[in-house]
């Protein structure tokens, strides 16, 4: 039997960033999939100052009110850590966990202490200057480092698709001790042209993250760290390589 799939968007983004990869999914590889937005994102929320608990707890009552089972739960980015979290909730209902160029965050980390100081800064910096703590990345910073492999036309479009981010999310400790004892499947998508984190063993997304999961199954491709956008089809296809039983 196929498993449905479930996939959790990142920062700054909805459930219909995934629009172009869940068409491929359900129309050349016949799968149910499911792209729920997170609490506090998208448009036209209540708040965007949301918890981290909050966050995940609005993908578990999707999943719940769905009654979606023995699914592959993907994450990207940010999505990982939410991931991580859901998969303690729910670890029943869940097949595999897929993590594409995801943060993996170890017990008690939160996502700041895995980004360079650099970043860390602009972003509190950038947050302190607004009402509500939510910001969307400067355009110059969203091109070169997280749509580097579009043109300039594309990622204007999908720019201005963007919504602020709760940057209080990123300093969040996150207890994960449950999260390392669950024995579901797990798999490491790496988009090799990915410039969000420098590159390197101990900076970049993978090895880092992909080793911190113990046995996994590891898939790559080229594109960036934006990949649902720019390389849609290929990215739903590795989706199912990183999924399948």
């Amino acid at each position: 039997m196929t498993a449905p799939y479930v996939l959790v968007h990142g920062s700054c983004m909805c459930g219909k960033a995934w629009a172009e990869v869940a068409a491929r999914l359900r129309t050349e590889h016949g799968l149910e999939v499911h792209t729920p937005t997170q609490a506090g994102h998208g448009p036209e929320v209540p708040t965007r100052q949301v918890t981290h608990a909050q966050v995940v707890q609005s993908i578990v009552d999707y999943v719940e009110a769905h009654d979606v089972t023995d699914f592959v739960l993907v994450g990207h980015s940010f999505g990982g850590t939410v991931i991580q979290k859901v998969a303690e909730a729910i670890p029943e209902r869940i097949r595999r966990l897929v993590f594409w160029n995801a943060f993996v965050l170890l017990d008690g980390e939160c996502l700041h202490d895995n980004v360079p100081e650099h970043m860390r800064a602009m972003l509190r910096g950038e947050a302190a200057a607004t009402e509500d703590g939510a910001i969307v990345l400067p355009f110059p910073i969203y091109r070169d480092v997280f749509i580097n492999d579009a043109d300039l036309a594309l990622a204007q479009a999908t720019y201005e698709a963007l919504y602020p981010e709760y940057v209080a999310l990123f300093d969040e400790r996150l207890d994960l001790k449950a999260f390392y004892a669950l024995d579901i499947p797990k798999s490491y998508l790496y988009s090799w042209d990915d410039a969000a984190l420098p590159h390197g063993e101990e900076t970049g997304w993978y090895p880092r993250f992909g080793n911190r999961l113990g046995l996994i199954r590891f898939v790559s491709m080229p594109g960036g760290h934006m990949a649902l956008l720019t390389a849609p089809e290929l990215l739903a296809d590795k989706i199912v390589e990183a999924g399948r039983d």
